[in-house]
């Protein structure tokens, strides 16, 4: 099992000094999924929601978030992101999927922006649709690919867990 670098030597919680790291491009891509009634995302397809284009918003809101993760995460570092995007697919009657790809070139990888990014976007969803389904389920927020810096390329596999 790797070390939990976010320890130091007497075992108390530290940000990890990335300064001798060596800046390298830094991808990351996060998913999700949102469950609601099939009513509820018939209303989202047609955007017939009173609050507006639930999309739009989660959009935002997951980009803004993938922004201010290190102020959510305590020992997050500051990043200057070059790329957040966020996708949406409607998955069946009654779910729609997530996806949001982050980029940059640092020091220390976008994961926890890419994962923040789903997560905000997921919450926008829930608060635009709550009026009309408090079941909305979030569900399934996971890394599904990683690549750059020294621990190199990871893609998720069905054993994962």
């Amino acid at each position: 099992m790797d070390e939990l670098t976010h320890l130091n030597e007497k075992g108390e919680a530290h940000m990890v000094d990335v300064s001798p790291k060596a800046e390298t491009l830094r991808e990351a891509t996060a998913t999700g999924r949102v469950t609601m009634k099939p009513e509820t995302l018939k209303l989202i397809k047609n955007q017939t929601l009173k609050k507006g284009d639930v999309l739009s918003v989660a959009r935002i809101a997951g980009m803004m978030a993938a922004k201010k993760t290190p102020e959510l995460i305590p020992l997050c570092h500051a990043i200057m992101l070059d790329q957040v995007n966020l996708e949406f697919e409607f998955s069946g009657d009654c779910a729609i999927d997530i996806e949001a790809r982050v980029k940059c070139i640092g020091r220390t990888g976008v994961e926890m922006e890419a994962m923040t990014a789903v997560s905000v976007a997921a919450l926008a969803i829930y608060d635009m649709c709550k009026a009309v389904d408090r079941g909305v389920l979030i569900s399934d927020i996971c890394l599904q690919k990683k690549s750059g810096g020294k621990s190199g390329t990871f893609i998720r596999s069905g054993d994962d867990r």
